[in-house]
């Protein structure tokens, strides 16, 4: 093989686009994070008073609504990110997501605008979605079209590194908030200052993401049409090209986003449902996050070495057998068994944040990988993910069992073990459609003479990462 044909990676662009989308990523998730953590609040604000739990019930239905029009966003922004690009759309999903969040801090109160209050509240929560349904697809794409192969794992873990700072960031502007304002001032204006924060930090992101060249993997495909538009892909050969595919993505996705919601957004209405302190509670995710923080990138390079499927299924298992024990710890209510409940659960779900990013994308090939991920990642957030907290509340007010948390997480586990076992492994391996991509030349002269050798003496050498060169398409 020629080294020629072998993408060369500049680290140095590399890390620039991580940073760019990783923290595009965090301000995404912090916007989604603020509403969460704020779910009781807004519902007393925007929701007609007298049934404390219809107020949270209907705060969730907004929160959960953002999603219904996720798959919508993903089936418009995917399909023209494989079009004119994936930096042009990750600008204007920024965009729709900033405004749209500093909008919500504007809205009046239903006491002051009546239904107008949860209307304009559930268009903007719908204005998100349809802008994050281009997000995660993208931001994923993106990463793994510039990251190396054999570092795919620990490059593409930085973007759930932005979820979580993200979500810290949202959790400790609001807990600091209440704790300096109090409830009272919270409820009648304290809880606007999150939301109206989105706008400079939109344009911040904004600005590092315009900055960027597109990715390695697009200028190759770009390249292969000889300067023509890149054709269009009918949206039903992205839906059905490959349906073995598409059902693995929407079973790790809904695996992956069902601990995930559980964990760090529905879990601080949860336990105030228990009567435990919404502000202990909050601190100790914040806490757990913090965790999760550190040890997220090492995960991704772990799942580099040992493959992104003995990383998954550890996860997975770890959630069907561990759910209902760390469940039982919380109930009990003391802040040690609560922190300790939270921290399992969160070391279960650190595999999916450590390995998820770089797994999804390598199920697709670069000519649909943007509008097949985004269309599978959002339709299964949208079934699954973002109606967690509003599923679970439901549940819990129907039965009367405080334990269905557990249970839904369970169940959660055992789908994405399903998945894990029966996906390819990828790591290591170039993606779909793309050439093989390395570090610095002398890797890609030895790849070359590797797969030059005759079948059964190939050796694909490791890649050390170090080194940086001007990419190649």
């Amino acid at each position: 093989m020629d080294p020629a044909n072998i993408t060369v990676t500049d680290e140095r662009a590399v890390k620039r686009a991580v940073k760019a989308t990783a923290l595009g990523n965090a301000m995404e998730w912090f916007d989604f994070g603020v509403y969460s953590y704020l779910a009781v609040t807004i519902g007393k604000v925007f929701f007609p008073s007298g049934n404390a739990t219809a107020q949270i019930l209907a705060s969730l239905a907004a929160f959960a609504a953002a999603f219904l029009v996720r798959p919508l966003g993903g089936m418009f922004f995917g399909p023209l990110g494989d079009r004119v690009g994936r930096k042009k759309i990750l600008a204007l999903t920024m965009i729709m997501m900033a405004a749209a969040t500093l909008a919500i801090g504007l809205i009046p109160g239903y006491a002051t605008i009546g239904v107008w209050a949860p209307a304009l509240l559930v268009l903007c929560r719908m204005v998100q979605g349809f802008s994050t349904g281009g997000e995660y697809g993208g931001a994923a794409t993106f990463i793994a079209e510039y990251a190396p192969d054999r570092r795919r794992g620990f490059w593409g873990s930085f973007l759930e590194f932005g979820t979580l700072v993200g979500y810290i960031a949202a959790a400790g502007l609001v807990t600091g908030l209440t704790l300096l304002l109090g409830d009272a001032v919270m409820l009648e204006w304290g809880w606007r200052l999150p939301f109206l924060i989105a706008g400079p930090l939109g344009l911040v992101g904004l600005y590092l993401r315009l900055k960027l060249d597109e990715s390695p993997a697009f200028r190759e495909l770009e390249g292969r049409t000889a300067g023509a538009p890149v054709e269009k892909v009918p949206l039903r050969k992205v839906l059905f090209a490959d349906p073995r595919a598409l059902a693995l993505c929407v079973a790790l996705v809904a695996a992956f986003n069902i601990t995930d919601y559980m964990l760090l957004s529905y879990m601080p209405t949860y336990l105030s449902t228990l009567g435990f302190d919404e502000t202990g509670g909050l601190l100790s995710i914040v806490a757990v996050m913090l965790v999760l923080l550190a040890l997220v990138n090492l995960v991704g390079r772990l799942s580099d070495r040992v493959g992104r499927r003995p990383v998954l299924i550890g996860g997975s298992a770890a959630f069907v057998v561990l759910a209902l024990p760390c469940f039982l710890l919380i109930r009990q209510g003391s802040p040690v068994a609560v922190f300790t409940g939270l921290l399992v659960l969160g070391l279960a779900l650190v595999t999916y944040l450590g390995a998820m990013s770089s797994t999804l994308p390598a199920l697709f090939p670069t000519r649909t990988r943007y509008a097949s991920l985004s269309f599978g990642f959002n339709v299964s957030v949208s079934l699954f993910g973002g109606t967690t907290p509003l599923v679970v509340a439901a549940l819990i007010d129907a039965t009367g069992e405080d334990l269905m948390p557990a249970y839904y997480t369970m169940l959660a586990g055992l789908v994405g073990l399903i998945a894990a076992v029966l996906m390819a492994e990828t790591a290591g391996r170039p993606l779909p459609g793309s050439p093989p991509s390395v570090s610095t030349p002398a890797e890609a002269a030895e790849l070359a003479a590797a797969l030059s050798r005759p079948s059964g003496a190939t050796r694909v050498p490791r890649q050390s990462g170090r080194g940086a060169t001007t990419a190649r398409s």
